[in-house]
Formats: structure tokens, sequence, C-alpha cells
């Protein structure tokens, strides 16, 4: 394996499937595969998913929720999804834990930076759920932080399309895919690969960011084994 300990961020749109809303077990169950052939392969994994998929806070202003308690909202559903993942991970024998930013014992462990490193180094898949406990920050910028706190070797992006384009492939047709670009360049092309918070801490900290069709069955493990797969973004 040509990473030792990842950190994969998935958006909670992805779990939609082909519904409007909520969690399609069929996607859910695909992707739990997929986890379970790195876990297998002594790949160290954690996981940031996002909460678009039940609320998204951006949208809260709209239903006349101030901005702050639409975030709210939208943690919570981050740790909703998480527990989803879990149950579907944990029903193919993977030891998991949840750990959240903001405290609810009941459901899940705190966040705690060296439990959750000790978890990696006993091949437990950590999700962290919650976003970074405070509005006005994305799920990306969650995945970020916390990849460069478990000293993570890369953050694995998975989308529904096989990479980063010099526009978006699914409205232009001339779009063309990139196999490698440089954090400045991204920035010069002014590519939307993470929000500029999230983009910002993996180039202050040399922390890769690798994007690639998590719907491709095989696509997580072959980014694991250093394959190239989707588009890979470093200095």
């Amino acid at each position: 394996m040509k990473y030792k300990r990842v950190l994969l961020k998935l958006s909670g749109e992805a779990l939609m499937g082909h519904q409007k809303y909520g969690i399609d077990s069929d996607v859910l169950s695909s992707y739990a595969q997929d986890i379970k052939s790195i876990v297998s392969a002594k790949c160290q994994l954690a996981i940031v998913i996002g909460g678009g998929n039940i609320y998204r806070g951006v949208q809260s202003e709209k239903s006349g929720f101030d901005r702050v308690q639409g975030d709210h909202m939208g943690m919570l559903a981050t740790i909703i999804n998480g527990m989803a993942l879990q149950s579907a991970l944990e029903s193919l024998d993977i030891e998991t834990r949840l750990q959240t930013a903001i405290r609810m014992e009941q459901i899940a462990e705190p966040y705690i930076r060296r439990r959750a490193i000790r978890h990696l180094e006993k091949n437990r898949v950590v999700i962290f759920g919650g976003g970074t406990g405070n509005p006005y920050f994305t799920t990306d910028t969650a995945a970020a932080l916390r990849a460069v706190e478990i000293e993570a070797d890369t953050i694995l992006k998975g989308t529904r399309v096989d990479g980063v384009y010099s526009s978006d492939p699914e409205k232009d047709e001339n779009a063309t895919k990139f196999d490698n670009i440089s954090f400045d360049k991204a920035y010069e092309l002014d590519l939307k690969i993470m929000d500029l918070t999230a983009f910002t801490l993996c180039k202050e900290n040399k922390l890769p960011i690798n994007v690639f069709n998590m719907n491709e069955k095989g696509n997580l493990l072959k980014v694991c084994e250093g394959k190239q797969v989707g588009t890979l973004i470093n200095l």
C-alpha cells in the first residue's frame, strides 16, 4: 500500500443515490464493501461525511433560521450519516468508532485526538461527525483539520466524477481532466476542489488530496495502492 493512514471525505449527497433526500441503503452497502477492502489491506482509515442529504446550513436563511442555528442542524445531520455508515461497516464485521465534535456521550465518543489515533493504530475505522463543532465551517474544512491532526498521509475526496477538470464535465463537454495539479495552479484556475479554508490548510501542511470517483467499484483500493486514479493535488 502506498498510504498507511488516510482520511476519506464523502459528501452527504452521495448517500442519496437516485433519491431526492435521505440515505440509499444500496449506496451505503457499496461504500461499506469498498471500505472493507482497504481495511483488510491494513490501511488505517478515518472518515468525514457531509450532511447535505439531510440538511444544509447554507439553506437555513431561506428557511427562516439564522445561519448559526442552521449550521448546527447540519452538524447533527453529519452525525446521523456517521451512525448509518457505522452500522453498515459493523454489519461487515469492521470495528468502528464514531467520534463527534459536539458532545453526545450516549451516541458516540467525544473527539479526542490521541484516542482517535489509538483507534487507527488498532485498525479501527474512525468516523468523525459534527464537522469542526463550529458554525461557518464546512465538512471539507473538518476533513482537512482532522487529517492534519491525525497525521494522515493524504485526503481521499470521493466524488461522483473521476477527478478534477478544467470546468464542470457534467456541463462542459470540452472540459479537460488533470492527472496531477499543484495547489498553486488549482488556485490560479479557480478550481472548486474544496472550499478555500480547507484547501489552504492542506497546502500549508503539505497534505496531498486525491480526488476520484467513489461510485466506481474498486477505486478506493486502487487510490490507496498508489495507482493512477482520478487527480492528485500536491505541492
